[in-house]
């Protein structure tokens, strides 16, 4: 399979809410049946980066609600409903997200509040377990946010071809490779166990994946620039914000993972 077919098979972005049609086809105002955009005004930059910060503030608040519950009851038990149920939530509203990008101006706030319950339920527990590892996590992801960033506005990083083939493939195997670990933990193996392991094995695994997931947010921006320079409809920075959202939750609860690898050592 050539490079362009495997691009045009998967997206040309390893997050599975852009593909290689997201930004060119709401540009020319058809949605995903051919649907004629009413959109009267187009994606921005600035825009995107707007929700973006309102698409964050909510995942603050409503983590900051599981967080307080754990820690006044001091019982995963108290939580884990909640946090298992912003997970699924959430997972249920980024496949809408996905299918009906018009409703992101509805769907992607009411993702970001699911993610939350779920991210402050988790973060509280392992707070619990390794005090100070949350800020750490925290500190982390937004300190790669704000340097890859900067490196692909500098154009150091260059979302080229390779590049993006390189970033979906890998993205594509962790993902598989994390569904036949559950797969297996259901029917009661013990799944693949370096995934879980703080060995050495266990941790290069992990710094990979933070790789893989903090590489992702290149192809996002490169995207969101895409979308913005080819006048998508102004819903588009709603759907933006929420892709941006998406890696970004992925690499802070793999950051969180890592170093509780480390920190059990």
């Amino acid at each position: 399979m050539s490079q362009h077919k495997a691009l045009d098979m998967f997206g040309r972005s390893g997050n599975p809410a852009l593909n290689a049609e997201t930004f060119t086809r709401e540009a020319r105002g058809t949605g995903p049946r051919g649907i004629q955009s009413t959109a009267s005004e187009v994606m921005t930059l600035q825009g995107t980066v707007n929700k973006t910060g309102i698409l964050l503030a909510l995942v603050v608040l409503s983590a900051s609600y599981t967080w307080n519950i754990f820690f006044q009851s001091g019982n995963p038990g108290s939580v884990m409903p909640l946090a298992m149920g912003g997970a699924l939530v959430g997972f249920i509203l980024a496949l809408i997200t996905m299918f009906k990008r018009q409703w992101a101006g509805i769907t992607a706030p009411l993702y970001a509040v699911a993610e939350g319950l779920f991210l402050g339920g988790i973060s509280a527990i392992f707070e619990a377990q390794y005090p100070g590892i949350v800020i750490q996590a925290v500190g982390l992801t937004l300190g790669t946010l704000t340097s890859l960033l900067f490196l692909y506005k500098t154009g150091i990083i260059k979302p080229t071809e390779n590049f993006r083939l390189m970033i979906v493939s890998a993205t594509m195997g962790i993902g598989l490779l994390y569904l036949v670990s559950f797969l297996m933990n259901m029917f009661g193996s013990a799944g693949i166990g370096f995934i879980h392991s703080n060995g050495i094995f266990g941790i290069g695994f992990s710094l990979f994946v933070v790789g893989i997931a903090a590489l992702n947010l290149v192809l996002d921006f490169d995207f969101i620039e895409q979308g913005s320079e080819a006048g998508a409809p102004k819903y588009m920075e709603w759907f933006g914000a929420f892709s941006l959202m998406v890696t970004l939750i992925w690499l802070y609860i793999e950051i969180l993972r890592l170093l509780a690898k480390l920190r059990s050592r």
